[in-house]
């Protein structure tokens, strides 16, 4: 029987510094969304970084479709023991609990938040021949010809779709939704005409302002953007619109604490070097690395922002 004990005793301390050994295999790093993407991106840059450091395969593993939740639920059925983990975004995560009656995962249960990687801010663009500069002006002219005007979006129920919304709903103005397939597509659309605006990943939208093709009134994070300080944000405005693009990293749930920990340290310490965070400027993408329990609460923050704007506007999927 004392054998035994010891036996126990000893497995019991050998598991702790085992679970904390993170990476001892190979590490699949699941992406719901098609290679070029920005998840894409910046799972690439942690993998590449991850691989020097541990002299392991971090493997790229593209799983888009159904908005995301095809490559989400991927980790979700993933055995939880650190062999992968995955980069995921507000939709999936969070948002797609409103849109669709229902998942193949409970994001609540089936996933183990590790970190929120960055934040990205959305710009409120129009063409410029709308007759507007600044979103005071918007709001009145939008009134005034309630209906006329379209918006572009990268696809019904996406944080690019529900940030418009939201500014209808703040000025009690309405406008015509028209989803496109990509950010480039919604951004040709408001350049050729097709749509008067959008409000789109801030990099889609940028390189078209010097051209005089398009103007930036506002843009949608709760501060103004380190990479565009001249720019409004919409609060500033009176809009009470708060909508950054952040991607985050996960696990499956019921992963261990322990190697939640180390994973998190790893990835924070990555998008930290001065290497990744120049790469992630070039995306105007802003480096965040919050702790597990933090970007829970981000997780759950979303699903109370969105919620009242997806009911009045009665947004769904399926």
């Amino acid at each position: 029987m004392g054998t035994v004990v010891a036996l126990l005793g000893l497995l019991l301390a050998i598991v702790p510094a085992t679970a904390q050994d993170w990476p001892t295999k190979p590490v699949r790093i699941v992406v719901p969304f098609g290679a070029g993407s920005t998840p894409d991106v910046v799972a690439r840059l942690i993998a590449d970084h991850l691989q020097k450091k541990f002299d392991l395969p971090f493997v790229i593993d593209n799983k888009p479709g159904a908005s995301g939740n095809i490559g989400t639920d991927a980790v979700a059925k993933a055995a939880p023991d650190g062999t992968t983990i995955g980069v995921s975004i507000g939709g999936p995560l969070a948002i797609n609990t409103l849109l669709f009656s229902k998942l193949p995962y409970d994001p609540k249960t089936d996933i183990a938040p590790i970190t929120q990687l960055i934040t990205q801010p959305s710009a409120l663009a129009v063409n410029s021949s709308v007759t507007v500069n600044n979103v005071q002006e918007l709001v009145a002219l939008l009134k005034r010809e309630p209906g006329k005007y379209n918006f572009g979006s990268i696809g019904n129920g996406s944080l690019s779709h529900l940030a418009m919304e939201a500014i209808a709903l703040a000025a009690g103005a309405k406008m015509v939704h028209i989803p496109y397939a990509s950010s480039p597509a919604a951004m040709t659309a408001i350049i050729r005409g097709d749509v008067q605006m959008g409000c789109l990943p801030a990099i889609s939208v940028t390189p078209h302002v010097a051209s005089g093709a398009v103007k930036i009134l506002a843009v949608s994070t709760a501060k103004r953007s380190t990479y565009l300080p001249d720019i409004p944000t919409l609060k500033e405005a009176g809009i009470e619109v708060d909508a950054d693009a952040w991607m985050g990293m996960i696990a499956p749930g019921h992963t261990p604490e322990a190697i939640v920990a180390k994973i998190q340290r790893e990835v924070v310490e990555a998008i930290g070097t001065a290497v990744v965070r120049e790469k992630l400027a070039a995306q105007l993408m802003e480096p965040v690395g919050s702790s597990p329990s933090e970007f829970r609460a981000r997780i759950d923050g979303e699903i109370d922002r969105w919620g009242p704007v997806i009911k009045a506007a009665n947004i769904k999927v399926n």
